[in-house]
């Protein structure tokens, strides 16, 4: 599993609205015992109150979200072990412990009471189907809760039968029987996404089906099928494939452009030049360049490469010595850069176009390998440029410089019969290897931070497939043992020894709130936390059994978030920040990731913190998608319910992503597409009156009156969008037809023709001024009567809405990730179960990426499986 699916808590609600900054500092607890001493329900977030529950309607059309791309790989076919050494004190009782013994816990707590019978229970939601407002007032925080209540104890009760050794009717992954003599071989299928049960789906998705179809004429291979292909460690027999694409050399700058250094311009060698180009192109980003952190690294690397080149001259030929970032000017280079960008955007198609099909040619050899035989795309094939490391969140190598990386460092993996791919003229291979085992062609550590760099097979590949589905079937096994699990750590929350107990308190953390499982981080990596990482500093507790979490978790992103926990483990967490600790030192400092691992795995092998959060999000989304009963007759209707129970497994997931820098902007412009339909829905109506003036006593004067918001001012100003946007489309269809002619042969058309053409705007501006004059719109179409423009009214209606929709789903949107649940959490099955249960066409839900990288979901499952 790729690490970029390491984040998201699960079982909590998110909350909406600013973070006050919390003190890192503990509570005291009461002298009196509290009222709750036992289980709460887990998912309760209460960072910002109730959350309101909107219920928001989804468009009909193709929302499938696009492929994110994941973090690269930086170990695979490693086998070195980076296990963290477990702790020597792990097997010392808790009334041994110094200052934290379970002896001098504090009095009001009660170990002897039951879980069972502590704590207040929540109401339970009714079974409903999405959207039903029948329990509209009740938080949506209490109801997500109680339905995840309710599903937990259904994942426990259906774990004891599933761990029996009974036959079952479906085969584990979920493939259809067949009888022993289908099963001969492969079927020949057509390549074509999966669409509904009654053949729903658009042309153009009928015609991409036809295209897939014209493809080489070869035997689907259907690796989900073959049974021969199981867990071993050989992932291949034979292996060809043409090594990897180089970036090109540093072409050095036009003599007349150059840095300069305390106003002079500066004479560079051109490994120094490049380093200097590097930090020139970034200028607009000032996220970085202005980060003081990112400005020292840089400089600091900048004056290695400039005194091991040679040193830099003035244009008298006279060394100078750069000392001094402040008095560094990249302008002359950014500048440069900038105006050869601007003329590749302004390129005509015709030449962009054939730029890319050379480049396509030049790639070609390298986008495929020959896995077993067969045809295999690949992913990552293109060697990563040397550039200025950027990193994520505040990362302490941000801008060092990533340097070149040369074929002696590369090493290549191939079949030992296949012809290893030639390195570049006076270079050889560091390396060449015939791992069987790797599932890598080629590999190579990077300067920054040691990491290795992979070559590894595109998503849509067998490979991948057969990835993720054993981290779903993985998943999908954590069903047998989850009520196992769950009891063991609710009775070892109390148990006498402190690595037991923080083993059992971090279980509960990690599989009700999924938090990640966390790794120890080097001074030299950016400083994130997961849960047995967690600082003394993180975590604040508030009576009776409210926790705080404050910190950096994967990608730097902070997690904040306030939760009721069971008692006993706000105890536990009480008695792990006892005094001597403090700032900076560990909550769980009798417990290691690898240790954490390692005990899990006793449970079923290979389970890890990881497929909790896979189970929890699939389990959870396929009760929820369970639950759904009557979703309306129409497909964005179903849609709609589908993205329902999407955003709510997202929610719980606590699947967040920061607000983007142009959200503001793209709803401010959204706003405005929505009051431009208004004014145009105004004007149709204004053309009834012209048509028929009895209108206006028939359907009364407000019917024909205009918004409020929609003043003269703004009038004035759309007006003139409208008549611009209109220049501007004419004008691109001009070149674009004489282009077309210039290919064919013919000759171009003379600018008088677009002057011809462009008289259309100036009929526009005429007929603005005349209505802003007199107040009213003359009919525009031919042959326009009342009804047609009734017909009209009422499609922008619609449009209307759809766009409002679409609005409100983005604001709501913004800061949870749907498709991070839909993509890396939810058994891709589910998605299809639905659709063909439904009768939706897949392409609703699954971009084109998506249902290559999904082929083997789609096509193994019927409406009937089950995760």
């Amino acid at each position: 599993m790729s690490s970029s699916e390491d984040d998201a808590p699960l079982m909590r609600v998110n909350g909406r609205g600013k973070v006050s900054p919390k003190s890192p500092e503990v509570v005291e607890m009461a002298d009196s015992s509290p009222a709750t001493n036992g289980h709460v329900d887990p998912g309760i977030s209460i960072r910002f109150g109730p959350v309101e529950d909107k219920d928001v309607k989804m468009e009909d059309g193709e929302d499938a979200l696009a492929a994110g791309k994941r973090k690269s790989r930086t170990s695979v076919g490693e086998k070195k072990s980076y296990a963290e050494a477990e702790s020597s004190e792990e097997d010392e009782p808790l009334s041994k412990r110094r200052r934290t013994s379970v002896k001098h816990e504090d009095p009001e707590t009660d170990d002897d009471v039951p879980l069972g019978r502590n704590g207040r229970k929540l109401p339970k939601a009714a079974e409903t189907s999405i959207g039903d407002e029948s329990d509209s007032d009740v938080p949506i925080e209490r109801k997500l809760a109680a339905q995840k209540k309710r599903i937990e104890e259904t994942a426990e009760n259906e774990a004891k039968p599933a761990r029996k050794p009974t036959a079952t009717k479906k085969q584990a992954n979920g493939v259809k029987k067949e009888p022993a003599a289908s099963k001969a071989a492969p079927k020949k299928v057509k390549a074509e996404p999966a669409t509904a049960k009654k053949g729903k789906a658009k042309t153009a998705v009928k015609a991409e089906s036809q295209d897939a179809e014209e493809k080489e004429e070869e035997d689907e291979y259907r690796w989900w099928e073959d049974h021969t292909k199981g867990d071993g460690t050989i992932k291949w027999t034979t292996l060809e494939h043409n090594g990897v694409v180089f970036p090109p050399e540093y072409e050095p700058l036009p003599k007349h452009v150059k840095m300069k250094y305390d106003g002079i311009p500066i004479t560079l060698e051109p490994e120094a030049e490049e380093v200097a180009s590097f930090f020139g192109t970034m200028l607009n980003s000032t996220h970085n360049v202005e980060n003081p952190v990112f400005q020292k690294n840089f400089f600091g690397d900048f004056k290695d490469v400039i005194k091991k080149s040679g040193g830099a001259k003035d244009p008298k030929g006279n060394k100078v010595d750069i000392k001094e970032f402040a008095k560094c000017d990249f302008k002359p280079i950014f500048e440069f850069y900038e105006a050869q960008r601007e003329e590749k955007r302004h390129l005509p198609p015709a030449e962009k176009k054939a730029a890319k099909a050379l480049k396509d040619e030049q790639e070609a050899p390298y986008q495929f390998c020959i896995w077993d035989g067969r045809k295999q795309k690949v992913g990552n094939f293109r060697v990563e440029p040397p550039s200025l490391f950027r990193g994520r969140g505040e990362h302490p190598k941000t801008g060092h410089v990533k340097t070149r990386v040369q074929p002696e460092q590369i090493t290549i993996n191939i079949g030992k019969e296949a012809k290893v791919p030639p390195p570049p003229p006076g270079h050889k291979w560091k390396e060449v290897k015939h791992d069987q085992e790797g599932t890598w062609l080629a590999m190579w550590q990077e300067n920054i931070n040691g990491n290795y760099k992979y070559v590894m097979l595109a998503a849509n590949s067998d490979v991948k497939g057969q990835s993720d589905f054993k981290k779903f079937e993985k998943a999908r096994e954590l069903k047998k043992h989850i009520e196992k699990i769950r009891k063991d750590y609710q009775k070892n929350l109390k148990h006498d020894m402190m690595v037991e107990r923080q083993k059992a308190t971090a279980v509960y953390l990690i599989d009700q709130f999924a938090l990640r499982a966390g790794n120890e981080k080097g001074e030299d990596e950016a400083e994130t936390v997961g849960c047995c990482s967690l600082k003394y500093e993180n975590v604040t507790l508030k009576p009776p059994n409210t926790v705080v979490f404050d910190f950096l978790g994967k990608d730097s992103i902070r997690f904040y978030d306030e939760v009721q926990v069971d008692q006993q483990v706000f105890k536990n967490l009480k008695i792990f920040k006892k005094a001597p600790k403090k700032n900076g030192d560990e909550i769980f400092d009798r417990l290691t990731t690898s240790a954490l691992n390692k005990h899990l795995a006793n449970y079923m092998p290979g389970l890890t913190a990881k497929v909790f959060r896979t189970y929890n999000a699939s389990y959870t989304m396929g009760r929820v998608l369970n639950e759904i009963k009557d979703t309306g007759g129409t497909i964005a209707e179903k849609v709609k319910a589908y993205n329902d129970a999407n955003r709510k497994v997202a929610i719980l997931c606590n699947h967040k992503r920061t607000v983007t820098a142009g959200h503001a902007n793209a709803m401010e412009k959204m706003g405005e597409r929505i009051k431009g339909l208004r004014y145009q829905k105004w004007r149709l109506k204004q053309q009834m009156l012209d048509l028929d003036p009895t209108l206006k006593k028939k359907k009364g004067a407000a019917f024909f009156e205009i918004d409020e918001d929609l003043d003269k001012e703004w009038i004035e100003e759309h007006q003139a969008f409208l008549i611009e946007e209109q220049r501007t489309k004419i004008t691109k269809k001009f070149e674009k037809d004489n282009e077309k002619r210039v290919a064919d042969g013919e000759k171009e058309m003379k600018a008088s023709e677009l002057e011809e053409r462009l008289e259309a705007v100036k009929e526009m501006e005429k007929k603005f001024k005349k209505e802003n004059k007199t107040g009213k719109v003359e009919a525009e179409a031919r042959g326009a009567t009342v009804p047609k423009l009734e017909s009209s009214i009422a499609k922008i209606d619609q449009r209307v809405e759809t766009m409002s929709v679409q609005a409100q789903d983005k604001e709501d949107n913004k800061e949870v990730a749907l498709g991070t649940s839909k993509i890396n959490y939810i058994d891709p099955r589910l998605t299809v179960v639905f659709s063909k249960k439904f009768d939706v066409p897949i392409e609703k839900f699954f971009s084109k990426a998506l249902r290559e990288k999904f082929e083997w979901a789609i096509k193994s499952v019927e409406e009937d499986w089950e995760f």
